[in-house]
Formats: C-alpha cells, sequence, structure tokens
C-alpha cells in the first residue's frame, strides 16, 4: 500500500500548496480536504487502504500544514486554489471529502463542476442551520455583528487549549485516551507560525458567508443527488447531531455510518472507517 509521497506546487498567484499524493493516476481521484486545526496529516491511517483503489490527492489547505498562506482569505478564494491544483494535476472525475471547514472548499469544487463528482464522503461537515447548537450563539452574533468585542468572543479557541479540544472535546475519556497529544501539538505549533492565525481568523468571519449559501448547497444536492457515504463522531462539540438527519433528508440514498467518536473522527475509527469507504468508492465507480 502507498502512504503518499509530499509534493509542492506553486498556484498561478505565487502561493505554494503542499499536497499528499498517493496511487495510480489512471484511476479515478479521492480528494481529502480536512478541517480545523489540521492538515493533510488527519489522513495518515487512511490513505494507503485508498490508494490500492484510487489517485489520492490530500492538500493541505492554505495556512495550514506546510501550504502557505494565501493574500486574501476567504472559502472561496481557498475553493479556487484547491480547484487550480486539480487542472494542474489533470484530475478529472473524482470523489470529495468533506470534513469542517474543508466542506465549503469542497462544495465549491463540487459546485464548480459537478459532473465530475463521483460522490461524497461527509465526515463532521455542516451543510444545513441544523449543525448550529448553542455553542455557536457567538460565533453567530460575530457575523451579523462584526464588533472587537463579538470578534473577541467568537475567535477564544484560537488557543493551544482550543487546538486541543477539537480532539478531545465532548469525547468518552476511554476514547479519548486513544488520541495522541502529537496532531494538536504539531497543529499549534503551525497555527503559531507568520500569517497563520490571521488565516484562521478571517475563516471563521468567512463562515458567516458559507452558512448564507446553504440554500444554493441544498439546490446542488437536490438536483445532483450525488452518490454519499456518512461516516460521523457522534461524540462531536462542535456540529450538532442533528446534522446528520438533515444530510439523510437531503441525499435519501447516502449510506450513513454513526461511531462512537468525536470531531476528528479518523484519529480514533480509521480502521473502522476505511472498509466503507472501499466499499463506497468500488461500488459507485461501477455503478
Amino acid at each position: 500500500m502507498d502512504p503518499g509521497t509530499r509534493h509542492r506546487i506553486r498556484l498561478a498567484g505565487g502561493t505554494e500548496l503542499s499536497f499528499i499524493r498517493a496511487g495510480d493516476a489512471s484511476r479515478p481521484a479521492v480528494l481529502l480536504l480536512h478541517g480545523f486545526p489540521t492538515s493533510a496529516r488527519s489522513f495518515r491511517d487512511v490513505i494507503p487502504a485508498l490508494s490500492q483503489v484510487a489517485y489520492v490527492i490530500a492538500p493541505d489547505l492554505p495556512g495550514s500544514g506546510e501550504s502557505d498562506v494565501l493574500p486574501a482569505v476567504s472559502f472561496p478564494a481557498f475553493g479556487a486554489a484547491i480547484c487550480e491544483l486539480l487542472a494542474q494535476l489533470a484530475i478529472g472525475p473524482r470523489y470529495i471529502y468533506l470534513h469542517d471547514f474543508g466542506a465549503p472548499v469542497g462544495f465549491h469544487v463540487a459546485m464548480q463542476a459537478p459532473k465530475q463528482v463521483l460522490g461524497l464522503i461527509i465526515q463532521n461537515a455542516n451543510a444545513h442551520r441544523t449543525g448550529f447548537g448553542p455553542q455557536w450563539a457567538e460565533t453567530m452574533a460575530y457575523w451579523s455583528q462584526p464588533t472587537a468585542n463579538n470578534e473577541k468572543a467568537a475567535t477564544a479557541h484560537l488557543t493551544f487549549e482550543g487546538t486541543r479540544d477539537q480532539y478531545v472535546a465532548n469525547v468518552p475519556s476511554d476514547v479519548a485516551t486513544r488520541i495522541s497529544s502529537k496532531g494538536w501539538e504539531e497543529d499549534w505549533r503551525v497555527m503559531c507560525l507568520p500569517g497563520r492565525m490571521e488565516t484562521q481568523r478571517a475563516l471563521i468571519k468567512d463562515y458567516g458567508n458559507y452558512a448564507a449559501r446553504f440554500d444554493a448547497i441544498a439546490e446542488y444536492l437536490a438536483r445532483w443527488q450525488p452518490p454519499a457515504l456518512m461516516l460521523w463522531g457522534r461524540h462531536d462539540a462542535f456540529f450538532d447531531i442533528a446534522e446528520t438527519l438533515s444530510w439523510m433528508q437531503a441525499l435519501p440514498r447516502m449510506e450513513a455510518h454513526i461511531f462512537d467518536g468525536g470531531h476528528l473522527l479518523l484519529e480514533t475509527h480509521a480502521a473502522a472507517a476505511v472498509p466503507l469507504m472501499l466499499d463506497f468508492i468500488c461500488r459507485t465507480r461501477q455503478a
């Protein structure tokens, strides 16, 4: 199995993206899009197996991992960067893995070329208002009234402790003990590099614009009904469990699996997720 190799590519604007590539380029592609505060590293335990059935592309989103910071930060700008990456690599039909902040990026890619989407793999990714529980109140207040005080409250989690919480918040202790601290320690190291914290602040603000596009996303899903596989950590402290039902209503043929894990599901359940992804890709690839 191919664990993948790191590559760098320069975009038209001069920004360099780092990405992991694995598998045979003649196979359908799987685009793995990570969320906050991680990088392509979060897919380390699934890339080798996926490379046996697909051409795996796992980028570090701009300002994450080893990728440069974009001069102007927004989810559409991230989506455009990933579209340019796919174009430079001559990637055709693709599966898109959506997780957390990777969802607005992935939807940008999908909606730019819907006929190229072979399927969606949805892992703790929000695309409906139901995903916003009470914990989103301060962030939503910041979107509607972007004052300095509201920004301070909405970005209060941009700390070492907040980074760790992405991994372990609300996760049962026996599950959390399986998560290595190396993940959040590396994420925090990267977030402290020049321009990285500013990138995260800009994305928190722009996520409100993503939420404003939920109706357009609903129209895309209703029209195209892409094959979909859901892998969801039920103890997610950031996206409400009600979001899973909204996804199932939007995509009634979606295969859904709810796990005893958290927001970063692959930290604890990669071994359980891999055969489901392999089966999904093999079945839909032949459809």
